[in-house]
């Protein structure tokens, strides 16, 4: 077997030798304020998330749910910035272990210059990237100046993808291809569609490598179920966004790291 390309590949080649689901959470940057983020991903590692999604704000966010856009919302008027990101990533590089993957969109990364967005967030200690508006054809161009950088450009495939885009998808996607449960925004769901365990087998026939799925899952009951379908990785956002902004002033990271660890129970 080769060995792992990257951090993130790290993490899925260990999982997988230990039977389990990846615990990925998602989680805006500065919502409530940065300092409080730098304590929510910390408690996260120390309850068990293997990866973190880690989320830019935005002012115009395309694939974002009610929930989410808040919270993007409360960290842009904190005065949230990529620059600002990422010097708080820098001051936890001796901390944090476990991979960081940025959510961002086209037009930040763009306006920056994706070699230099890189370069930094490769100095930061940034694992991976996920881009929901980037073109396919703009990816595959960019995921080997990414990679020149240490870094995996994480794709996405979504229940309307026909199957010869996902196989384009799933050759260029890096770390892992990240499956959208639902046609639509992030959010909170009651259920997955069935159609989900069938679309983790078609990518596992497309060689993506590990598959995790995100979009609706909001506690260990659809974890489980994501486990089931053979998927590698379960991403849970809105409902962890939700329970750090009911939390009580100075309580985030608790409040996180308590819903991680029932997360992790039912991963595996």
């Amino acid at each position: 077997m080769a060995e792992p390309s990257s951090r993130i590949a790290e993490v899925f080649v260990k999982t997988a030798r230990e039977q389990r689901l990846a615990l990925m959470p998602f989680v805006m940057a500065g919502d409530p304020d940065l300092q409080s983020t730098a304590d929510v991903l910390l408690s996260l590692q120390n309850h068990g998330a293997d990866v973190v999604e880690l989320g830019i704000p935005y002012s115009d966010p395309l694939a974002d749910g009610p929930v989410i856009q808040a919270a993007a919302q409360r960290a842009l008027e904190q005065l949230t910035t990529p620059a600002k990101v990422l010097e708080m990533l820098s001051g936890l590089r001796e901390q944090l272990t476990m991979p960081v993957v940025l959510f961002t969109y086209s037009n930040p990364l763009l306006n920056r210059g994706p070699e230099r967005f890189f370069s930094e967030a490769a100095a930061a200690g940034v694992s991976g990237l996920v881009v929901p508006d980037l073109p396919l054809e703009e990816a595959e161009r960019l995921s080997p100046l990414a990679a020149q950088h240490g870094l995996d450009l994480v794709l996405l495939v979504a229940p309307t993808t026909p199957e010869q885009r996902m196989q384009r998808i799933a050759a260029s996607s890096r770390g892992f291809t990240y499956l959208v449960s639902v046609t639509g925004v992030t959010g909170e769901r009651s259920s997955l569609q069935e159609r989900v365990g069938q679309l983790v087998t078609s990518l596992k026939r497309c060689e993506a490598g590990p598959v995790a799925v995100g979009f609706g899952i909001s506690g260990p009951e659809q974890v489980r179920q994501v486990r089931a379908w053979g998927a590698d990785g379960a991403i849970v956002g809105s409902a962890l966004v939700k329970r750090i902004a009911a939390a009580q002033q100075g309580c985030a990271a608790a409040e996180a790291g308590e819903f991680c660890r029932e997360l992790r129970a039912a991963a595996g």
